[in-house]
């Protein structure tokens, strides 16, 4: 899904609902429908799609045609649901499937206009002048906007997660290996910048410190499971130099390399 089949279309609202229960939801030919969670969670169950739970928004297309959302047994939820087509009609629209927003109040403002200007049951061809029906077709393009926009960063940002999580779990394979900033940055697919940033954001720590606790941590494990020298151990454990894993461990550990041998033997 794409914003060039957005440019080409203009959104028509037919009809807008507030539900807190269950509901079976049957598109006809050429209709769409927009779900918006105001609050609680839902689960959308339409034919070759396997269950969603949503939290926040989804699509239903008119080729799926019957959806069943469902309002869990144990908890409350309410939701609305917008009906609307796309003019000119027949031509290519296929947003569908759950939908992502940071900017639920500015969406859950909207559909509460919608819902006041169209009051319960009333379709957009009834009782709503001219310009009221304008306003309605630029809230629901901006909804619409809205999803399509921070749907994809929410993409972006998972995939930038993902890589961030195969990073760490490649340093705590090989962390004996000279691993460098450049390096694993260019393994994430992103620049040294901006790895830098989301590392520091999902770890707590920078790439540097992360990799030196790590390695001490290493040693740590060394010393308690071989009678390797404390030089051995920082070999294996990736430090080059042994003074400055001396100093580092004790500064991570609290005492040097060769104390913290002794305490484990006399264990």
């Amino acid at each position: 899904m794409d914003f060039q089949q957005l440019i080409m279309l203009i959104p028509w609202l037919d009809q807008v609902h507030l539900y807190q229960t269950s509901h079976q939801l049957k598109l006809e030919e050429g209709q769409h429908a927009l779900l918006i969670i105001r609050r609680g969670h839902v689960t959308v169950t339409t034919e070759g799609k396997d269950a969603a739970i949503c939290t926040q928004g989804y699509a239903c297309h008119p080729q799926r045609s019957m959806y069943s959302i469902e309002v869990p047994k144990t908890r409350e939820a309410e939701y609305g649901l917008i009906t609307y087509r796309m003019i000119p009609e027949g031509q290519e629209w296929n947003l569908d499937g759950p939908l992502s927003t940071f900017s639920e109040i500015k969406i859950h403002y909207m559909l509460d206009e919608i819902l006041r200007i169209m009051e319960p049951d009333l379709s957009a061809e009834e009782e709503v002048d001219v310009a009221q029906r304008f306003r309605l077709r630029l809230m629901l393009e901006r909804v619409l906007y809205i999803y399509l926009y921070e749907s994809g960063m929410k993409k972006e940002e998972k995939s930038a997660e993902q890589a961030i999580e195969d990073t760490i779990s490649y340093m705590n394979e090989h962390y004996m290996l000279m691993l460098t900033l450049p390096m694993l940055a260019m393994r994430a697919g992103m620049s040294e910048g901006h790895f830098t940033v989301l590392f520091k954001k999902y770890t707590g720590a920078t790439m540097t410190t992360y990799m030196r606790k790590l390695r001490i941590e290493k040693a740590k494990q060394l010393f308690q499971q071989t009678d390797l020298t404390a030089k051995e151990i920082a070999q294996k454990a990736g430090f080059s130099d042994y003074f400055y894993f001396s100093r580092m461990f004790k500064k991570e550990v609290g005492c040097s390399p060769i104390a913290y041998k002794k305490s484990v033997a006399e264990i």
